[in-house]
């Protein structure tokens, strides 16, 4: 058996001057656990004096997780976060009942010729948390679990797996993985939760035996141990964990209730939301067919 139970290509996006490699939400599968968003950034090149601008705007009831393979962004909010985040740190930032922030580069990246390569992911946040108040933490690369067992290289960001805990606060069990293997090596990934997913930063993957090609994401069998192999250099994320039930997505908004995404919606028109201190700009409410996930429909 192969024990993939999907395959699921990105759709690429647009995110202005760079392309992002969007897997989750898809017309094929919206969630995987509690993760409802993921994105493959990059890798983009800046020459000097361009970078990222990802401009203020705002989220409810999901936390965002930011982890950079390659670059640097710098993250500001309005609970008055002023964060730089560098390869192999997390940025987890629960927006509970609201939050604003944008992510732009830092002026030693506009300087000289950059590279950003990241995974920007979302994790709907249980019931009883999504009305919370909003908070942002940073951890360091070394707060994170890191092993190496046989030329395969874990680095646990977030959840528990492989009897190891990361130390980033978490709502709801969960699991995420970056793992770069050395050619000709492999290792097996447990029954650890419900629902787990693969996705191929790079080519010469294999899950059981069969090739997975870069740039996918494999969401595998309930239930069914796999053996992840390389028949050279190769880098994957691993994620999953246990649903949260079902939530519905608008733009930048997320929530176990339609009638909460339309007052967020009229929240941030009427500029409801608290500002991100130094920031001026604002984005307008896009229109309803912006996406092709615009409008608000139930995911599982």
């Amino acid at each position: 058996m192969s024990g993939i139970n999907q395959i699921i290509q990105p759709h690429l996006k647009d995110l202005g001057g760079f392309e992002a490699r969007r897997c989750l939400p898809n017309k094929e599968r919206q969630m995987v656990g509690p993760f409802i968003f993921f994105d493959h950034l990059g890798p983009a090149v800046f020459p000097v004096g361009k970078g990222v601008d990802v401009r203020p705007h705002p989220h409810i009831n999901l936390a965002t997780v930011t982890y950079l393979l390659e670059g640097e962004l710098l993250h500001r909010d309005s609970v008055g976060t002023v964060q730089e985040i560098q390869p192999g740190a997390v940025n987890w930032m629960s927006a509970g009942k609201g939050i604003v922030h944008s992510e732009r580069s830092p002026d030693s990246s506009r300087n000289r010729e950059a590279t950003l390569h990241a995974i920007q992911i979302w994790v709907a946040l249980p019931d009883e948390h999504e009305e919370t108040e909003p908070w942002f933490r940073h951890y360091p690369a070394d707060n994170l679990p890191v092993w190496d067992e046989n030329g395969v290289k874990m680095t646990l960001i977030v959840g528990k797996a492989y009897n190891r805990a990361s130390k980033v606060e978490t709502v709801s069990p969960m699991f995420y993985l970056d793992v770069q293997l050395a050619a000709n090596t492999q290792f097996t990934l447990p029954d650890l939760y419900s629902q787990r997913a693969i996705y191929s930063i790079t080519s010469g993957l294999s899950i059981n035996d069969q090739p997975l090609e870069q740039h996918q994401l494999a969401v595998l069998n309930s239930g069914d141990e796999v053996k992840v192999s390389a028949n050279t250099e190769a880098r994957c994320i691993v994620f999953g964990g246990e649903s949260v039930g079902d939530r519905y997505k608008w733009w930048n908004f997320v929530s176990s209730s339609p009638e909460r995404i339309e007052q967020a919606k009229r929240d941030w028109k009427e500029q409801r939301f608290s500002k991100v201190p130094q920031e001026e700009e604002f984005i307008p409410l896009p229109s309803d067919d912006i996406t092709e996930f615009s409008k608000p429909q139930p995911l599982s």
